[in-house]
């Protein structure tokens, strides 16, 4: 199995990495061009500045739109990601020079006014691509700060665009526009408006293959490294003080208890008698409840977990470079449709070692645990994207290829993994004997029980992250570009560590006190960080962000929700499996009869 799932790992890597690199390129497969060849400027979107999830189509505001309209062929992650690239009525051909030449003139309709006004009012902003190399500006600027009463705004609409664009040789290394020449849009009456461009090449000495440092140059400035490491250093001396602290306290207080179980005399016996931990050796590896969701979580955690992987590994070999359209979209569906054995392996065969019968529903309800929630969320954000006609709804044909990805990849893969975990039959291997009957656990005070220890258990890993989270948001959520993936790979395993350990030490707590349903109360407390990203969640949306109206709301707090789940199975695994190391571990340094 293990060489199995190795092969299985570098398949899996091999197909993300062509495709990604391959599929994710320009209509121009070496980016070379002679003087006059013809390169298209695709227009993608429009949409307010502060809400990313809120874009539209380029034409669907009314600018000098061609006759027929010429889409890009895009792939999955590109239509995931909300891009719809239409090829623009602008000729940028190849070292041609351009003065300003008019677009088209256009009479601007009382309605037509006011949606630019509206937009302009809102922040909209506009991408394009040329030669695969992104472009941003504003539609237009207003004077004054009433947003919301326009007749306190003098509002205006640029409608000349000028592009520098700058080549070494016969490519093209970076392209800068600027926006001219405003037309007053404030009053409410027809306004005749002339769009047109201009075009200047400069040449510049910077090489091709660093023509996308200056996006990744953004988070690796002197300044925001210093936030980063001291964020790192300032978690790690924080985690190593109080892990070590624990650790210490732990280490003493378990070897007072072996030397305690290992003694002979009456004396030892009475003391073993008050302790705790050894008088519940008939219970603690008594099955629990709901055992096959129980084994669904896991699957799905350590399917989520391997996800996660395959990202670092893929993040840190360079793939998700700035502005590789929808490559990350891309592998997030490639790989957990390939890692769908990897749940169905992992849920069946501990449902197995739980003595579990029925394994086809135990496989449905893995595949359904994480997967079905998903769903209803997308569901609900795509009709509420298709109720405002936004870019982020998907077409339906990019449904029915998701739809043939998990029909015809992930519920294969699901089945065939749940089979070979049941043929595997392996063994739950356990130190003690479980008692017939099951002891009763003792009242408990109030912050020994299952909500106060998640909060306990969830504070610490969160602490550790939280810095690193505002970059993740403000990358996700936001504008602002994230390449640091080093970095960020450290605070995952910071993240990891942090999880198990304080883990392993609420469950030694909580067997002290003679429980011992500590299964499910590890897998909560592990993943328990999850709720306090969604918590941040919060405190990001209404203090550090400009995010607003329904639509943005609903997609920011719906697929934070997704991902805060996800972590939730994810790191509820990683803290069951070390706290199941560590009960195995204490329960078999004793003699237990």
């Amino acid at each position: 199995m293990g060489k199995s799932m190795a092969c299985l790992a570098v398949a899996i890597l091999v197909i993300l990495f062509l495709y990604c690199v391959n599929n994710v390129t320009s209509d121009t497969s070496d980016h070379r061009y002679k003087e006059g060849d013809h390169i298209p400027l695709y227009a993608n979107k429009v949409g307010p500045f502060h809400n990313p999830s809120e874009t539209y189509r380029y034409f669907d505001l009314p600018f000098c739109s061609p006759d027929h309209v010429e889409e890009k062929k895009e792939a999955l992650g590109e239509v995931l990601n909300g891009d719809r690239l239409v090829v623009a009525p602008l000729k940028l051909d190849f070292l041609v020079d351009r003065k300003p030449e008019r677009i088209c003139g256009k009479s601007l309709t009382k309605e037509e006014v006011a949606r630019f006004r509206k937009a302009v009012l809102k922040d909209y902003f506009f991408q394009m691509y040329y030669d695969d190399l992104p472009i941003w500006g504003f539609l237009g600027k207003f004077d004054g700060e009433g947003k919301d009463d326009p007749s306190l705004n003098r509002v205006y609409l640029f409608k000349h665009l000028h592009f520098e664009i700058l080549y070494n040789k016969d490519r093209i290394i970076d392209v800068i526009v600027r926006n001219d020449s405003p037309v007053d849009l404030t009053d409410d009456k027809e306004v005749e408006v002339d769009f047109s461009y201009s075009v200047k090449w400069t040449l510049t000495d910077i090489p091709f293959e660093k023509r996308l440092e200056k996006y990744s140059q953004s988070s690796s400035l002197p300044h925001h490294l210093e936030i980063h490491w001291f964020s790192i250093i300032n978690s790690c001396v924080t985690v190593l003080f109080l892990t070590g602290s624990l650790a210490t306290i732990l280490m003493r207080i378990l070897k007072n208890d072996f030397v305690k179980f290992t003694h002979d005399d009456e004396e030892a016996v009475d003391d073993q008698e008050e302790s705790g931990w050894k008088n519940i050796h008939g219970d603690v590896f008594r099955y629990p409840r709901y055992k096959s969701l129980f084994a669904a979580a896991l699957g799905c955690g350590t399917q989520l977990f391997t996800l996660s992987t395959f990202i670092f590994m893929l993040a840190l070999g360079g793939v998700f470079y700035p502005y590789n359209r929808g490559a990350l979209f891309t592998a997030l569906v490639i790989i957990y449709a390939l890692t769908s054995g990897i749940a169905g392996y992992f849920a069946a065969s501990f449902y197995y070692m739980l003595e579990g019968k029925n394994w086809v529903r135990n496989l449905i309800l893995t595949g359904s645990l994480f997967s079905a929630p998903l769903f209803m969320a997308f569901c609900f954000l795509n009709t509420v994207a298709l109720a405002y006609n936004s870019t982020a709804a998907l077409p339906f044909g990019t449904i029915v290829v998701i739809f043939l990805i998990w029909t015809l990849v992930t519920s294969p893969l699901l089945v065939l993994g749940g089979i070979a975990g049941k043929n595997s039959r392996p063994e739950f291997q356990v130190p003690c004997r479980t008692a017939k009957y099951p002891r009763e656990i003792p009242h408990l005070p109030w912050y020994r029980r299952t909500l106060p220890q998640m909060a306990m258990a969830g504070f610490l890993p969160f602490s550790a992250i939280y810095i690193e989270l505002y970059y993740i948001f403000a990358s996700v959520w936001g504008h602002r570009i994230y390449t640091i993936y080093s970095i960020l790979f450290i605070v995952f395993i910071i993240l990891l560590i942090v999880t198990a350990f304080i883990t392993v030490a609420l469950t030694y707590f909580q067997l002290a006190a003679e429980d011992h349903e500590w299964w499910w109360r590890s897998f909560l407390c592990g993943g328990s960080t999850g709720l306090f990203i969604y918590g941040y969640c919060w405190y990001y949306y209404h203090a550090r962000s400009d995010m607003s109206g329904f639509m943005q709301t609903s997609f920011f707090f719906g697929y934070m929700a997704c991902i805060c789940y996800g972590f939730f199975l994810m790191l509820g695994t990683v803290g069951f499996r070390a706290a199941l190391i560590f009960v195995r571990h204490i329960y078999r340094c004793i003699k237990c009869e």
